[in-house]
């Protein structure tokens, strides 16, 4: 078992901080990309599902806890990573799924939620009870939001065997998957908002017996001021997080973990994990760089296999996404054309959710077997992915659809494995 999770907050007082990125995908490719990176780093790697993705329930992937387990530790045994070094996690886990129904129903699948992540060995449980449920009031008390995390730590830890997980809490969380209005700045999170969050949280996890859990509570997701919507991202700024990093001073046994990441620039993120916000979320990013992979992918295939053989495979995802729009239709406005567009393009990339549609894994099957019967020329590759040629021409990539999907995903997992190295405070 790892335990450089613990070791964020350590690094932060000895004044040498580093961070970890989390990868919140549960597509195998993402997996396998990342899988990849921390060969090559040598690093440990924290990959997260989250309670929409995978759940007692099934999940919008059809996984439970254990199938998630089963499908990274066979990627990482495959690929020859010891499973050692891998952290799994739990994210946003709590009455989300089940936030229409009313409170007590949501929490009873909340609480057997955790417990399947905890048994199947994730070590990494975000707490995350900060929703109101259907006979909630708008918005939840602080207090309700803290008691309802606290039973769902006490669940876990009944079910946790010899290894107890650490905790992350938090009730500041950005929308999962990106904002859907148009975006300028963000709030950061007060100083005052973050240390009563802490307060309140310590003092109910003390009167609900949990008081030797605490310790354990590695990271409080806060807001540093950063996100995006379907086409603009809200980059970090430092001095605007000033006062709120300053309580890392007093809370030495804490970092902060920072949620929607996705498509910030390095220097934000080596800004972000020098100021304590030590765990970095990466989701849409990593499937938006794997579209762009597979969009320009079928593009060669459109110019050299027979019609009648292609694969066709954006035109099958906008089939599907159309014939089964609940993943989208709430979160993209506008007229037909402005849809349309979003489907394929926004930052959030609801596209994710149907990628194992049975009519979608087919055409990226065939999209494939395509590609492997004929030779990408080094010419369309260097018009569609100019990176992606560049190391081919150096001899760093093999011309190979399969290699270059996983190229396009590591060049944004690099980004934030570059940033997360040690510093100096």
């Amino acid at each position: 078992m790892s335990n450089v999770l613990q070791q964020l907050a350590v690094a932060r007082r000895e004044k040498r901080p580093f961070g970890i990125y989390s990868v919140c995908s549960a597509h195998p490719w993402v997996i396998e990309a990342a899988i990849d990176q921390a060969i090559e780093d040598g690093s440990d790697l924290l990959i997260e599902a989250t309670s929409n993705q995978v759940n007692h329930r099934g999940g919008y992937t059809g996984m439970q806890p254990e199938d998630f387990r089963r499908l990274v530790c066979e990627i990482a045994a495959r690929k020859g990573l010891d499973e050692s070094r891998l952290v799994l996690g739990g994210d946003h886990l709590g009455p989300n799924p089940w936030q229409r129904q009313p409170a007590a129903e949501a929490m009873s699948e909340a609480k057997e939620m955790v417990a399947a992540y905890v048994r199947a060995g994730f070590e990494k449980i975000h707490l995350d009870a900060s929703m109101s449920c259907g006979d909630d009031p708008h918005p939840l008390p602080g207090e309700t939001v803290a008691r309802r995390a606290a039973a769902l730590c006490a669940v876990a830890e009944r079910a946790a065997g010899e290894h107890k997980p650490v905790y992350v809490i938090g009730t500041e969380v950005p929308v999962p998957g990106g904002a859907t209005e148009s975006l300028t700045e963000l709030s950061v999170t007060s100083r005052e908002a973050a240390s009563e969050t802490l307060a309140v949280h310590r003092r109910v996890f003390e009167e609900a017996g949990l008081a030797q859990v605490w310790p354990r509570v590695i990271a409080l997701v806060v807001q540093p001021g950063v996100e995006f919507n379907h086409d603009s991202v809200v980059d970090y700024a430092p001095e605007r997080a000033t006062e709120l990093v300053a309580l890392l001073d007093e809370e030495q046994g804490l970092v902060f973990e920072a949620h929607s990441t996705d498509y910030q620039g390095p220097r934000a993120y080596r800004a972000l994990v020098h100021d304590g916000f030590a765990i970095l979320k990466v989701g849409p990013a990593l499937t938006f760089a794997m579209r762009e992979a597979l969009e320009a992918l079928s593009l060669i295939e459109a110019e050299l296999v027979a019609p009648e053989k292609c694969s066709r495979l954006m035109g099958v995802l906008e089939q599907v996404m159309l014939d089964d729009p609940r993943n989208w239709e709430h979160h993209y406005a506008g007229d037909e054309r402005a849809k349309r567009l979003l489907r394929r393009y926004s930052y959030s990339d609801r596209l994710r959710y149907y990628w194992n549609d049975a009519r979608v894994k087919q055409a990226v099957g065939t999209l494939m077997d395509n590609l492997r019967e004929i030779t990408i020329p080094q010419t369309m590759l260097s018009a569609l992915l100019p990176d992606q040629y560049r190391s081919v021409r150096a001899g760093t990539l093999k011309l190979d659809a399969h290699a270059i999907i996983l190229h396009r995903i590591r060049e944004v997992i690099g980004v934030y494995a570059e940033a997360c190295k040690p510093q100096t405070l």
